[in-house]
């Protein structure tokens, strides 16, 4: 299995292709089971239909004459169905090759949370599902791979009063982290439903008018946002484009939820599938931590990112730019486990910094391996 060598970079806020309340949210467990119960039902209505038919068929046919079905009878009867073991019907063969690499980035910072940029291979061990890695294969400091970038903004009712003064930080924000013809970041607002309003692009133009369209309004899909920002457009830009690229999701909200039908840990393991770290940013600025923020926690520390909590609206601009410095202060690892099976396990990836106590390494906390 190869566990691709990138990280991402996922931003929600709105957007023009909207992710309808119907059947567009995909297969998360707690939303598609009453669904695959309904499609199984049909299939098997279907399938005592065409035996019906079928035996209707060579009834009538072995009621002519000789027993001998004539050729109209014949071309009226349905063509009976396949021989579940008959080579024909077989699925083609499909060929799969696991590549037992994985690749994690992560940042190193000092007791006193500055960013460490001078390490080397040899002042790091892996533990992967309890186990030290194999190897470590590869190794670099401050990545400058290509970042792909969601942002995601919270255009519910809850954040009305506090929403122009986030637009503005997110525009700054957007403008400083994507380089033109080598980044790229889409925008994504979320209230009832997520709705894209700034597709993949490096044209701050572009991604700036996305965010000015967000409009406040309605309830909060949070976690459905999440999910549909790592499956569908980060983890589907990274297979159509094959290269190596930071996936990351900025994720502007007071984490409440009131609308989904994923859940939060299902909205997590998306993340971690698609490979995305999720950068949170509190809009609750009331001093309390609220039900959300905890929210917020759970989200950034299960992917390997970071969660800000402003303590005044002014400061939501500062979380931009510690996000914008993290993503340029990484490194990048990739090693072999040193027991691996193509299970479809979530196995868990622990970085220390040997004979380095007073240094904290921040990663994310596991992978799903892929099934044979």
């Amino acid at each position: 299995m190869k566990i691709s060598n990138s990280l991402g970079l996922a931003l929600v806020v709105v957007s023009g292709i909207a992710m309808a309340q119907s059947g567009d949210l995909p297969a998360a467990p707690s939303a598609v089971i009453q669904q695959q119960q309904e499609q199984q039902q049909r299939e098997l209505q279907k399938r005592q239909q065409e035996q019906q038919q079928h035996e209707a068929a060579q009834k009538a046919a072995n009621s002519q004459p000789g027993g001998a079905a004539t050729p109209a009878a014949v071309a009226d009867s349905p063509a009976p169905a396949p021989d579940p073991k008959s080579d024909d019907d077989q699925p083609l063969e499909t060929i799969r090759k696991n590549v037992d690499e994985v690749n994690v980035v992560f940042i190193v910072t000092d007791k006193h949370g500055h960013f460490v940029k001078d390490l080397k291979k040899e002042d790091f061990q892996v533990i992967d599902d309890k186990k030290p890695a194999s190897r470590i294969i590869d190794f670099a400091r401050e990545t400058n791979l290509p970042l792909r970038v969601g942002l995601l903004i919270d255009a519910s009712n809850s954040i009305r009063d506090r929403f122009r003064f986030e637009q503005d930080a997110a525009i700054e924000f957007l403008n400083q982290i994507v380089r033109p013809r080598y980044d790229r970041a889409f925008v994504l607002g979320f209230d009832t439903t997520a709705e894209v309003t700034a597709d993949f692009s490096d044209n701050a133009e572009q991604l700036a008018k996305g965010v000015r369209m967000l409009r406040p309004g309605g309830g909060t899909a949070l976690y459905d946002a999440v999910y549909y920002a790592c499956r569908d457009k980060l983890m589907r830009q990274h297979e159509k484009e094959g290269i190596a690229t930071r996936r990351a999701i900025i994720l502007l909200t007071d984490g409440e939820d009131n609308q989904s039908r994923v859940t939060r840990e299902e909205a997590i393991e998306m993340a971690q599938r698609a490979e995305v770290v999720v950068y949170t940013i509190s809009t609750n600025v009331s001093g309390v931590k609220m039900k959300g923020d905890k929210v917020l926690e759970r989200m950034a520390d299960a992917t390997g990112g970071r969660a800000f909590f402003p303590f005044k609206i002014e400061d939501v601009a500062n979380a931009f730019s510690e996000i914008q410095d993290e993503l340029r202060s990484q490194y990048l690892l990739a090693y072999k486990p040193a027991d691996f099976q193509a299970d479809g396990r979530y196995r868990s990836i622990d970085i220390v910094a040997e004979n380095r106590k007073n240094l904290h390494v921040r990663a994310r906390k596991g992978y799903y391996a892929p099934r044979q």
